[in-house]
């Protein structure tokens, strides 16, 4: 039976000879032969360019071996609340290209899941344990010497970067990709000897744009970018990973190790740094194989690129400490240069239509944390703002508005500002996070231990006047010199490398040091009273006090001489803005002692205090001076300044996040600042989280404060000025009032309030409408006493109107993604 079948189909192939040619596969053309006439780009990954069709093909000498890629954009959007920002890295994948007949696969290992193992079957019983990702699948079109020719254009034609997915998260409209608009952009398409790069015009069309995209994009319907894509050589296997520890801090790279032994950690973590080795390693100070230099943008414009080559520099200092000679160097992107050869660390200036976030970042290699590549990016509207917020502090133009920039205190504390925020976006790209308890510590009276703090300028009060010729830190600080000793500092063949970091960390900590980052200061309801976002000094509290009477000497000398002259006199309030907001994040700080506790990131045995309330005495101290920040005096608009600000002129409509919102149309609102001021302080004294550690605090010690004793502090505050004779003060007082009842039916409404809480803050409105009907009078009074009833008849189904918010600040509002990565929001 199984002859005959064979007979019949050798037959039936002598009767169809063209089906049985057309079944034997065919042979492919040579790459030499296939791309005549195609422009070559040699390199990294060789690649072909056919102009006629539009088309990249790559030419694959490499198969089977790892490699790196990652997307970046090449244009932005120039939006800040987009995101989609010029030179903005993707995230980096170890790819490699594996044949299998006529088809290449660029396959993803999963470096999450190892084993460190000398074992070959145990190291494939984890890889087969876990998925890979295949990114793309290629047809071969030639071949030629044991290499293979892809077509990649539709590779290289899609959203790397995931733009639909941020205009989508951003509520700014439905797009998606549009390859009928989309193409190779071959100016910016190169091979090098590490790396290889394409660029590509990208086009996402859509709908119902919103105001963000409509700002920058010319016609919102199309919005076009240029999306890049990076192909780099992996570093040698020479580089030794470093372990990290908690107590000092490092991004880096985090994995599975299944061949731990059962009795340690199954998860290792490497620390993020760029390669660097002494040549002469017995000396104590020696320089560097090769040393690590950061390129400026040369479109950056002067005085700012000389501000950010000398604040990018002072990192040799830190590099000096750890036994380096100018291993660390600053130099201009020489012309002959390109941005996108993998071996330019750039700090990279970036134009927005509003001012926004800067960023510091990395390439690393994701099997060791090598960095390969830093990329910081700036943003050109940041020095702006700088000089706003002197401009309010010190500003004092005359008839003749020209004014040398030498001689400027306005220019020369927003070009400090630049030289230490180049300093802190570069140390994100050297592996560091942030480490906000720096402002609390250090040898200055304002702390100062690190560049990778968020410091707000320093303000002193002379006299009558108020100076900032002292705004800004100069250097890098203690703290980053130990931390670059952790991650750079290379010890002695021989000795015991765990041993020696471990002997670093503890005499950092001799010296008073610590380190605690986004996660213990970001929240608003964090626990440490010491880490904070823009503030300075070792004690919230006094820094409060101090920061309080710099703002009343700021709104006492507010005039017109704060803009030059022939500047539209509504445009005073944006200068104003952060005059009467100067206090807003010390009040976020000293909140954050009421409840607070001190901690660090111990190891046991490592001698560090563990944990401790914040004393009572200075729980109440901190109160004390929050309740102070919502008197009348103190949130009233100086009479001056509201006759000052008229309604905006033809075309001068200001960014709406810039100022105060307001409930009076065009006019100025009177009761506007003191909404946002007053509701940030309710908000961040009355924040769940808060509330829930006093009620558990006073029950394990009766002597700390507990949530009844805050809640009488406030309640207090509103009946202490209920007799003013000012009208404009009893206003903002009754406003204070509303805002307090709302806040808390908010707190006792909300589901996820602890019961604890739910019940004390339940008494305290019950205590407010008693006391309301007592003193029961047509409008005000008749309000909150409807408002609690509506809370008491029905808790679930009520809504409060939440309190205006704050402008935006910070200089910049950092509010967007924490630390993951050697990344910034800064």
């Amino acid at each position: 039976m199984h002859r005959f079948l064979l007979t019949l189909s050798l037959s039936l192939l002598s009767f169809f000879p063209v089906l049985a040619q057309s079944t034997a596969p065919a042979s492919l053309p040579t790459i030499g032969v296939f791309t005549t006439g195609m422009d070559r780009n040699p390199g990294f990954l060789p690649f072909y360019w056919d102009a006629r069709k539009g088309k990249i093909w790559l030419e694959i000498d490499k198969l089977d071996t790892e490699l790196l890629y990652y997307p970046t954009l090449a244009q932005g959007i120039g939006s800040n609340d987009i995101g989609l920002d010029r030179g903005r890295l993707g995230q980096e994948h170890i790819v490699k290209f594996q044949r299998s007949g006529n088809k290449v696969l660029m396959i993803e290992p999963n470096y999450a899941y190892r084993a460190l193992s000398n074992d070959p079957l145990e190291r494939r019983a984890v890889e087969q344990s876990f998925a890979q990702s295949v990114h793309a699948g290629f047809e071969v079109a030639a071949e030629e010497n044991g290499r293979v020719l892809v077509d990649l254009t539709p590779f290289l034609l899609q959203d790397a970067v995931g733009a639909v997915q941020d205009i989508a998260r951003t509520k700014q409209g439905a797009y998606r990709f549009d390859a009928t608009r989309s193409a190779m952009y071959m100016l910016q398409s190169k091979a090098f000897p590490q790396n290889t790069e394409f660029e590509t015009i990208i086009t996402l069309t859509g709908d119902q744009a919103g105001p963000y995209l409509r700002e920058v994009v010319p016609t919102p319907a199309a919005v076009t970018m240029h999306q890049h894509h990076s192909f780099v050589q992996l570093p040698d296997d020479k580089y030794k990973p470093r372990l990290f520890d908690p107590r000092i801090g490092y991004g880096g790279i985090e994995f599975f190790d299944y061949a731990s032994p059962v009795s340690q950690p199954i998860m290792k973590r490497y620390i993020s740094r760029h390669r660097l080795e002494k040549k002469d390693p017995t000396a104590a100070v020696s320089e560097a194989v090769k040393p690590i230099v950061y390129y400026i943008d040369p479109g950056t414009p002067e005085p700012i690129r000389s501000a950010l080559l000398e604040g990018t520099a002072w990192w040799n200092q830190a590099f000096d400490a750890a036994g380096y000679k100018n291993a660390f160097q600053v130099k201009l992107l020489p012309p002959d240069a390109d941005p996108m050869d993998v071996r330019y660390n750039l700090v990279q200036w970036v134009h927005r239509s509003t001012r926004g976030w800067s960023y510091g970042a990395s390439i690393i290699d994701p099997r060791t944390g090598e960095i390969i590549k830093g990329k910081v990016t700036l943003g050109s509207l940041r020095v702006r703002q700088d000089y706003l917020i002197a401009q309010g502090l010190v500003g004092s133009f005359g008839a003749d508005t020209t004014q040398k920039a030498a001689n400027d205190p306005m220019m020369a504390m927003s070009l400090a500002r630049l030289r230490q925020l180049a300093a802190h976006e570069v140390g994100h790209t050297l592996g560091l996070p942030h480490n906000y308890i720096a402002s609390t510590q250090g040898d200055t009276p304002f702390g100062r231990a690190s560049v990778m703090d968020y410091p707000t300028m320093v303000a002193t009060v002379k006299g009558n006047a108020i100076d900032i010729s002292d705004a800004y830190a100069t250097g890098i600080g203690a703290y980053d010199k130990w931390s670059i000793r952790y991650g750079y500092e290379q010890f002695v063949a021989g000795s015991n490398e765990k041993q020696q970091l471990d002997k670093l960390v503890s005499n950092m900590h001799k010296t008073g040091l610590s380190f605690l980052t986004d996660q213990d200061a970001r929240p608003e309801g964090s626990v440490h009273p010491a880490t904070h976002l823009w503030d300075n000094g070792a004690n919230a509290v006094d820094e409060l006090k101090r920061v309080m009477e710099v703002r009343r000497i700021a709104l006492s000398n507010f005039s017109e001489k704060k803009i030059p002259v022939g500047t539209p006199m509504a445009t005073l309030e944006e200068v104003f803005v952060p005059m009467y907001m100067f206090h807003r994040y010390q009040v976020e700080a000293a909140a954050k002692v009421v409840a607070g506790q001190t901690y660090t990131n111990a190891l046991r045995g490592d001698g560090q205090a563990v944990m401790a309330p914040v004393p009572a005495a200075e729980q109440q101290r901190a109160l004390d001076a929050l309740v102070s920040t919502l008197t009348p005096s103190v949130l009233a608009v100086p009479d001056a300044v509201l006759k000052m600000l008229p309604p905006r002129p033809f075309r001068f409509n200001p960014n709406q996040r810039e100022v105060f919102k307001r409930h009076t149309g065009l006019a100025f609102d009177a009761l506007a600042p003191a909404e946002a001021v007053a509701g940030l302080t309710y908000r961040l004294l009355l924040n769940p989280d808060r509330c829930a550690r006093l009620v558990r605090q006073h029950a394990l010690d009766p002597k700390l404060m507990g949530l009844d004793a805050l809640l009488n502090a406030l309640n207090k505050q509103t009946q202490t000025n209920s007799t003013t004779n000012s009208p404009y003060w009893k206003e903002i007082n009754q406003q204070n009032e509303r805002l307090y009842v709302d806040a808390l039916i908010r707190l006792a409404s909300n589901k996820e309030t602890d019961g604890s809480v739910k019940a004390a803050v339940h008494n305290e409105l019950l205590t407010l409408n008693t006391r309301f009907t007592n003193a029961f009078k047509p409008g005000h009074y008749t309000y909150l006493h409807w408002a609690i009833g509506r809370y008491l008849n029905d808790p679930d189904q009520i809504s409060t109107p939440g309190a205006m918010t704050p402008p935006d600040g910070a200089p910049i509002d950092p509010g967007q993604d924490w630390l993951s990565s050697p990344c910034d929001v800064y």
